[in-house]
């Protein structure tokens, strides 16, 4: 049973009964088998998933994202406004040329 806590499998009575390659009821019928189950059961519940917590880190992780792009979008659209600055003064010479 603790190879299923190591594995991250789900622990009931079906999944150890097969594993082990008995019935059900040898399990039931077992004070100390049905109690230790129902324990790791038990814990399994109350642990969050694997997939609760990629869920609680990504919510985590979108607020440094959402701050990294807007740093990114500033920058960019600092770039932007240069560029167009660069052209106006291009096109003004260009311009004289003429």
């Amino acid at each position: 049973m603790e190879n299923y806590v190591r594995a991250n499998q789900e622990i009931n009575f079906n999944s150890v009964a097969s594993e082990a390659g008995v019935a059900k009821a040898t399990l039931y019928n077992n004070v100390t088998l049905r109690e230790r189950i129902e324990t790791l059961r038990q814990q399994q519940i109350k642990s969050p998933s694997v997939k609760q917590v990629r869920h609680k880190m990504n919510e985590n992780n979108k607020e440094v994202i959402i701050e990294s792009l807007k740093r990114k979008v500033k920058r960019l659209e600092h770039k932007n406004k240069d560029l167009r600055d660069q052209l106006k003064v291009a096109y003004a010479e260009v311009y004289k040329k003429i």
